[in-house]
C-alpha cells in the first residue's frame, strides 16, 4: 500500500497554530515598552539644566547624564520642571519617582528620600562684582547682604556660619539672585561653585568675579523616593559610564575638560 506524501488535516493544523503562536510572540515583544519614569529637575541650574531658547528642550549635563542612564537602565524620561525647593517634597511624596538638578547629598535629606552613588564633586563659592575689592573670603562678608538659593545647601551654610550677624537673603532661582547682584542689591552671592564659576564665566563676565576658596565639600547625587526600584539600575548605569569613558565625553561637554582624578 502506497503512503501519502501529505500531512494530514490535523498536523497542518498543529503547524500552522505553532506559526500564528510565534507570530502573536514575536509581535507582542517588538511592541513592549519600557516603562516611562516621572523625572523632575530645577529649569534654571545652569550649565546641569537649562531651557534651549531655540528648541524649548532642556539641555544640560543633568540632562544629558540622565537620557544616557535611563537608556542603560530600561526606562523612558517623563520629564517636569519645578522650582528647586519643591523638588524634594515631590519626590518624597512619589508625585516623582527620580530627581536630578544638582542635589547635594546630605544627612537630612537621606532620611526621607533615597540617594544614587555620587556622580559630581562641587563645594560653594563666593561671587561678588567686578569692583568689589574687599572681599577675599567667607569672613570678609559678615555684616553684609548675601544672597543665595531658598532650601539649598548654601543657605543653610550661610545660617550657620552667621546667624543674624548678616542679612541673608534667598531667591528661589539663581538668575534673580545674579540680577540682584548685578543690580547692587545684595554685596555678594554665595552658591553651588560650577553655577557660580559658569555665570561669572558667561553672562557675568566683566562684571562680576569669583573669589575666596571652595568652601564646604559637596557631592551631588540622584534622588529617588525611599526603597524605588530603579537607585540600583541607575548605580549600574553610573559605573558602566565611568567605566567605559561616557561619564569624562559628558562632563568634558558642559565644564571644558574632564574632571580630576584627585
Amino acid at each position: 500500500m502506497k503512503r501519502s506524501t501529505l500531512a494530514s488535516p490535523l498536523l497542518k493544523q498543529s503547524a500552522l497554530a505553532a506559526t500564528l503562536a510565534l507570530g502573536l510572540g514575536a509581535a507582542a515583544t517588538a511592541g513592549a515598552q519600557e516603562p516611562t519614569v516621572n523625572v523632575v529637575t530645577d529649569p534654571s541650574f545652569v550649565p546641569f539644566e537649562m531651557m534651549d531658547a531655540d528648541t524649548g528642550e532642556m539641555i544640560g549635563f543633568d540632562m544629558d547624564m540622565i537620557n544616557e542612564i535611563a537608556e542603560r537602565a530600561g526606562f523612558e524620561v517623563n520629564l517636569t520642571t519645578m522650582e528647586f525647593n519643591g523638588i524634594i517634597p515631590a519626590v518624597q511624596t512619589g508625585s516623582q519617582e527620580i530627581a536630578i538638578a544638582g542635589i547635594t547629598i546630605t544627612e537630612e535629606r537621606a532620611e526621607i528620600v533615597d540617594y544614587s552613588d555620587p556622580y559630581y564633586d562641587s563645594g560653594l563659592r563666593i561671587m561678588v562684582r567686578a569692583d568689589n575689592d574687599e572681599v577675599e573670603t567667607l569672613e570678609d562678608l559678615e555684616g553684609m547682604t548675601i544672597a543665595t538659593k531658598i532650601g539649598s545647601t548654601s543657605y543653610d551654610f550661610l545660617q550657620e556660619t552667621f546667624g543674624e550677624d548678616t542679612e541673608i537673603t534667598p531667591y528661589p532661582g539663581t538668575s534673580d539672585m545674579y540680577m540682584a547682584l548685578l543690580g547692587r542689591n545684595v554685596d555678594a552671592a554665595f552658591y553651588d561653585a560650577p553655577n557660580v564659576s559658569y555665570f561669572a564665566q558667561t553672562r557675568g563676565e566683566g562684571r562680576t568675579k569669583v573669589v575666596g576658596p571652595l568652601y564646604e565639600g559637596q557631592q551631588y547625587g540622584i534622588v529617588f523616593h525611599q526603597g524605588s526600584e530603579w537607585v540600583e539600575p541607575v548605580n549600574q548605569a553610573l559605573a558602566e559610564m565611568r567605566e567605559d569613558g561616557t561619564y569624562d565625553e559628558i562632563y568634558e561637554k558642559w565644564f571644558g575638560e574632564a574632571p580630576s582624578d584627585d
